[in-house]
């Protein structure tokens, strides 16, 4: 459930379970196996109810016979342990962001072998072989007002540079191509274990090792923005000409109340210098409306900016508040549901027309690909300019040759909807 970063901890502890000899699919379409382990995300209200709800469904199929065991792990869990194992005994065990990896020696222990009494020491099959996550730290140092991950994930912690780089390379020699890095924020790797920020560092060496095609980075903090990381993605080729920015908001006094640090003019800045020192760029933010206390006024600057900036790509969602926080402690949740609601159609219309926009500007171009699947009539492809899952995809005419999942082709662009591209190869 939940982000990339949980699917990265999903994905190690597949591995692990398949070293002790288990059969072991991930995110599976119909379960068919002995034992479910459900990776939870407690971000946000909503996600905290989707993963509770995923809970009772596998908790009744336990009931019902169709599964023997059930594991639940992640974010939620490390948050609400305690109640969890009271409101839902069906649960074998519960364990927390940190802990879950024990689980895999636990069954094994009490296994022993598989089923057939063999052991499987089989790489684990990638749903996307070509392309992975890399998650280079853990935790988060910022003390935003309405977030609750450092209450869940604990201080930043970040890996070794050359852990990472190793892994990296170990990647590659399973066929992956293309890196999505992640972390809770980007751009603070390296000041837990020096003082120093080594993200521009990390990358450029990265972008050095052999078969490592693209690079694409995720979650970076807006202050203190490390500007030398943008001669990185302007130099290096394989370096995605992309980045995942969360602003939050543009007004200064509602920066201010949700302690990002940041003000209206340095926001706009960086937008600009962005730009400016990676052209043609794409720019992927997260918005917030409904903060408390935000006014008409307040909430009008933030349309005014999404129509100054015009992102490529933008998300937004209503402020939740989340027990625990500095928000839930010191304010009120003052603006109406359905204010929040207004304000969020709005927003995500104004980005509509954008997107639009931009898109129609891709036509005639040439860009390069990789292809992701086969849908019906389809290849499904990416740019350098979009992410796996979130971002707009290129469709390619399967009629027009065949092609391969996982490789790069060059296509020119001969339409364009709202968030996708029509393309033919060229």
């Amino acid at each position: 459930m939940g982000c990339s970063k949980n699917l990265v901890d999903s994905e190690a502890l597949q591995r692990l379970f398949i070293s002790k000899g288990y059969t072991c699919v991930l995110d599976a379409d119909v379960v068919h196996g002995d034992t479910v382990v459900v990776n939870t995300c407690g971000f946000i209200g909503d996600a905290k109810q989707e993963s509770i709800d995923t809970i009772l469904q596998f908790a009744q199929a336990k009931e019902q016979g169709q599964i023997r065991r059930l594991f639940v792990m992640g974010c939620l869990s490390q948050r609400y342990k305690t109640d969890l194992e009271k409101e839902i005994p069906q649960v074998d065990k519960y364990y927390g962001k940190f802990d879950y990896k024990a689980l895999a020696e636990e069954l094994s222990a009490a296994d022993a072998m598989d089923v057939n009494g063999n052991r499987c020491l089989q790489r684990p099959k990638r749903r996307t072989p070509h392309y992975c996550y890399i998650k280079i730290s853990e935790g988060c140092n910022r003390h935003c007002a309405y977030c609750a991950i450092p209450i869940i994930t604990g201080r930043h912690k970040s890996r070794t540079m050359e852990d990472i780089l190793d892994e990296v390379r170990e990647r590659v020699a399973e066929g992956v191509k293309e890196f999505q890095i992640i972390a809770q924020e980007l751009t603070y790797y390296g000041v837990d274990i020096d003082g120093k920020r080594h993200i521009a560092e990390l990358v450029s060496r990265m972008a050095d090792i052999k078969g490592v095609k693209w690079i694409r980075l995720h979650y970076a903090y807006p202050n203190q923005f490390p500007l030398e990381l943008l001669d990185v993605m302007r130099e290096k080729a394989n370096v995605c000409k992309y980045l995942d920015i969360a602003l939050q908001h543009i007004s200064t006094s509602v920066l201010d109340r949700m302690c990002r640090n940041t003000t209206k003019e340095e926001t706009m800045e960086l937008v600009t210098q962005i730009r400016q020192r990676v052209p043609g760029i794409a720019l992927r933010t997260t918005l917030m409306v409904g903060y408390p206390g935000e006014t008409e006024e307040e909430f009008q600057e933030l349309v005014d900016f999404v129509k100054w900036a015009r992102f490529d790509r933008m998300g937004a969602f209503a402020y939740s508040e989340e027990e625990g926080t500095y928000s839930a402690e010191n304010y009120a949740d003052d603006v109406p549901p359905e204010v929040k609601q207004q304000r969020l159609d709005k927003l995500m219309r104004i980005q509509q027309r954008i997107s639009a926009e931009l898109m129609q500007e891709r036509i005639g171009q040439e860009m390069k690909v990789i292809i992701d699947r086969r849908e019906g009539n389809w290849y499904v492809g990416r740019s350098e300019f979009s992410s796996p899952e979130v971002d707009p995809e290129v469709l390619i005419p399967a009629s027009e040759k065949q092609l391969r999942r996982g490789c790069f082709y060059n296509v020119r662009v001969t339409g364009a909807e709202e968030f996708d591209i029509y393309a033919t190869v060229r």
